[in-house]
């Protein structure tokens, strides 16, 4: 390993902008178990399906219709 290294030609990452950012929620147990048997019947990771669903309803600015009762 060198002691010092050159990073005056060095280029900033262009990937950095599509990197996932991590948070805590909470999820109902009845909504993770249909996205594990979602998981696995496509053997997708359930956490990934999970935020493939929330990036589409992101991208078609889907609306939820909330009415208390």
């Amino acid at each position: 390993m060198k002691q010092e290294y050159d990073f005056t030609n060095a280029r900033k990452n262009p990937y950095t902008g599509k990197l996932k950012q991590q948070i805590t929620i909470n999820i109902d147990s009845e909504t993770i178990a249909y996205f594990k048997a979602m998981s696995e019947s496509s053997g997708i990771p359930y956490q990934t399906l999970i935020n493939l669903y929330l990036a589409d309803c992101a991208k078609n600015n889907k609306r939820l219709s909330v009415a208390w009762q």
